[in-house]
Order: C-alpha cells, then sequence, then structure tokens
C-alpha cells in the first residue's frame, strides 16, 4: 500500500479485489484507459509513446496481456502522474498482475483461451451456467471428469490425469470462504447420459445431491417434457464480479477455442436466456427429487 493514501478509492477497489492475476490485470488496463482520457490521448499516441500499435494498447487497456513496467512507466509519465503513491499503486499492482495464478501450472495441458477463463472463474462472485450434455466442470466428481476428459479427443493418460486435477482444483472456490454463489442449470439428459458407467454415474449424481445442500450452490433441472425452454444453442456461463471495472462476462465454449462476450447487448441476451431457463426449470426441490429418482433408478 503507497504511503499517506489510505482512503484512495483506486487502491481500495484493488484491494477488495478477489482472484488472481487475471482480475487485476483487467483493473489495470481500465484505469490505465481511464488516465489516457481523461488526459485526452488518443490511443494512437499512446501506443507511439511505448512504442507499440494500437493493437497493443487494446490488448493493454482490455487486460489481455501482462504488463512491461517500462511501459506502464512510460504510459503513467504520458498521462502525468509523474510521481506520486496513485502512480506507485499502479506501478505496483502492474507488477502483481503480472505473478502467475496457481493456474499456470497446468498451462501445458490447457490452451491460452480456456486460461483466461479459469483466472475469471476464480474471481466471479456470481457464476450462472447452463448446461446440456454434461455435468457442470464445477460439480464433477473426479471420475466422472476422467469420463468426459477421456472422451472424444485421443488424449494421453498423463495428460488426462492433470486435466482432470484441474477441474478438481478449480471447485475448490465453491468451498472457500466467502464463495461465490454458483447457479447451474442442467438438462434432464445430462442426468440420464452414462458416462463412465453405472457406478460413476450414480456417485456423480449422490455428489449433485449432496453439493446442493450449500447455500451457495442451486442446481435446477429442465426435465424433458418442458423443451420449450431449452436454451437456442449450447451450453454457457456467466460470471458476474464485485468490481464495478468489470462487466458481466458471458462465456461459450467451442472444440478448440471460446468466445468471451461482454457487450451489454450480449450479456442481456443471455441473461434473459438463462433467466428463462431458471424460471421453466424444476425448482431446486423438485429438481432434487428428480436427481434422487434418476440415480436410485440407476
Amino acid at each position: 500500500m503507497a504511503d499517506g493514501q489510505e482512503d484512495d478509492p483506486l487502491e481500495g477497489a484493488f484491494a477488495e479485489a478477489r482472484g488472481g492475476p487475471t482480475v487485476l490485470r483487467i483493473l489495470v488496463g481500465a484505469q490505465l484507459r481511464r488516465l489516457r482520457e481523461a488526459s485526452g490521448i488518443s490511443r494512437e499516441a499512446a501506443a507511439y509513446a511505448i512504442r507499440g500499435s494500437e493493437a497493443k494498447m487494446s490488448r493493454i487497456e482490455s487486460g489481455r496481456v501482462g504488463f512491461k513496467p517500462r511501459d506502464v512507466a512510460d504510459l503513467l509519465t504520458l498521462y502525468g502522474l509523474t510521481e506520486g503513491s496513485a502512480r506507485d499503486v499502479v506501478l505496483h499492482l502492474a507488477e502483481q498482475a503480472n505473478e502467475p495464478g496457481w493456474w499456470h501450472r497446468y498451462s501445458d495441458t490447457m490452451p491460452d483461451w480456456f486460461s483466461t477463463y479459469v483466472g475469471l472463474e476464480q474471481a466471479a462472485t456470481i457464476i450462472r451456467s447452463y448446461e446440456a450434455q454434461y455435468v457442470p466442470g464445477l460439480l464433477q466428481t473426479e471420475a466422472y471428469a476422467n469420463a468426459v476428459v477421456d472422451l472424444g479427443e485421443a488424449v494421453r493418460a498423463d495428460e488426462v490425469s492433470k486435466r482432470v486435477e484441474l477441474r478438481m482444483h478449480r471447485q475448490q472456490l465453491l468451498y472457500m470462504p466467502n464463495p461465490p454463489d454458483y447457479w447451474a442449470v442442467i438438462d434432464e439428459a445430462v442426468l440420464r447420459r452414462n458416462l463412465g458407467g453405472r457406478q460413476v454415474m450414480r456417485e456423480q449424481l449422490d455428489h449433485i445431491l449432496e453439493v446442493s445442500k450449500r447455500p451457495n450452490i442451486t442446481v435446477q433441472v429442465v426435465p424433458f417434457d418442458r423443451s420449450d425452454v431449452a436454451a437456442v444453442g449450447g451450453p454457457f456461463t456467466l460470471l458476474r464480479f464485485a468490481e464495478a471495472d468489470l462487466p458481466d462476462i458471458v462465456y461459450l465454449e467451442q472444440l478448440n477455442s471460446a468466445l468471451y462476450l461482454n457487450k451489454d447487448v450480449d450479456v442481456m441476451n443471455y441473461l434473459q436466456i438463462i433467466n428463462r431457463l431458471a424460471a421453466g426449470a424444476l425448482t431446486p426441490q423438485q429438481s432434487t427429487a428428480l436427481i434422487t429418482s434418476v440415480r436410485d433408478a440407476l
């Protein structure tokens, strides 16, 4: 913390930020953008000052890349922050933002586009997801996750193990102090698709029943006879953050890539869809009864 700035709102916002370097990058980038705009400096001119392109400036201001200390220092100078605690705070947090999150050690088994999601997921305060085929990753047992990861593509056994380990590690955020609210809407097909064998499915459904007792976890099932409320398109996840600078983000995973939507119109569209799904799905209590019924029939 910079000296003499206990009430600095910027520092306060950063201090409250939950999550790792992904969130810090976004917050630092947003602050650099605000400073540039307040200075009346174009993105092109700022890019020139750090010997880069407008595309590079865009990536910096959106928090999609790490920061070079020299670039941040040059930008702050350009924006008139030549000394003082406000400059020190931004420089310090930019340095922190470059530190790898815990998921960095799995970087050899996951693509960059998914690494970004893991960072955002760890920082979210509300996570809402819809799944039509598989149990959401945050609710999977290890055995079920093994069966899912092993599907489709040829993956080495050691890589399957590491991907499953990553998935299990991600789940820890649901059980930490002040966990995010997690709300999953799943299609009935998820319950009835027998992945990994009957015993694996029994344990998986038992796990859903158990974790859904937690106050921060809600599970609703869209039954087959309510197909009119099924989502248009595939699974998606909505992330919401405590920090005002971070917009809601819609995450759409594809086979070899992912989309991150944060425009108001896109986010609103998916909010309406998830609200419609939840309204049309079974209540949590009814969902528990259905999951129990499917489990007992295995």
